[in-house]
């Protein structure tokens, strides 16, 4: 428990960020879950669609800095990849 102005008031912009941070990357993890069901179905332009949709909300993530830069450059990179490869395959 907080015990000095200072400390109570870091407390409560802390909890402020951790919520902030939450909502970032459950919209971030919602876009991947997209792409990732488009890929699983094997729904070509689906997933193209929603890794148009899911590039911007991950770099919006690490512009917030709930992530890290490389940490949404890495993911961006993976899915462009699986993407790409499922449509190559077909």
């Amino acid at each position: 428990m907080a015990n000095h102005k200072s400390a109570e008031k870091r407390n409560s912009q802390s909890q402020v960020r951790r919520l902030r941070n939450r909502v970032n990357k459950t919209r971030m993890k919602n876009a991947v879950k997209a792409v990732d069901a488009a890929i699983d179905a094997g729904l070509q332009e689906d997933a193209q669609t929603a890794l148009q949709i899911a590039i911007p909300v991950i770099a919006k993530t690490a512009s917030k800095g709930t992530i890290h830069k490389k940490n949404a450059s890495r993911k961006v990179s993976r899915l462009t990849r699986r993407v790409n490869k499922m449509q190559a395959a077909a």
